[in-house]
């Protein structure tokens, strides 16, 4: 079995698991919290979802000149508890393992959301800069709500 990182942020939400979870598959969404001018200086080019297990996500951005293709496959789909699904750049990162689980709990004030993003080992050097990516992406998320 080959080495890896767990990067893991957690975040509380004013909103049911079920809305929260709907956010990671609904591109009108994932267009206002996780990619996109309200959340960094990039531009969408494209948001495309694929919501099934082997469906297929392509997220496609624009960053300094740059074209940035976030891609991955959903692996499991349990609404509203477990999203688990690949996370690659094209071109650079593509099918190396990386998986990220997003994991919802029901609470009095609405859930709560941990999110694990599985490196190989090899992406050692970039652990804190996914972690900010993320907790970057869940503040904005956690605002929507």
């Amino acid at each position: 079995m080959n080495a890896t990182i767990d990067v893991r942020v957690s975040r509380a939400f004013a909103a049911s698991p079920e809305a929260v979870f709907d956010a990671w598959l609904d591109p009108a969404w994932l267009g206002r919290w996780m990619f996109g001018r309200g959340v960094r200086a990039e531009t969408v080019l494209h948001l495309q979802t694929e919501p099934r297990v082997g469906g297929r996500f392509s997220f496609l951005v624009e960053r300094q000149g740059q074209r940035i293709d976030h891609i991955g496959t959903y692996l499991e789909i349990d609404r509203p508890r477990r999203l688990v699904f690949t996370w690659a750049i094209r071109g650079e990162s593509d099918d190396d393992g990386s998986t990220v689980a997003i994991d919802l709990t029901a609470t009095p004030e609405g859930c709560m959301l941990t999110l694990t993003h599985t490196l190989p080992a090899q992406w050692a050097d970039y652990a804190a800069r996914t972690q900010q990516g993320w907790t970057t992406m869940l503040d904005a998320l956690r605002r929507l709500f």
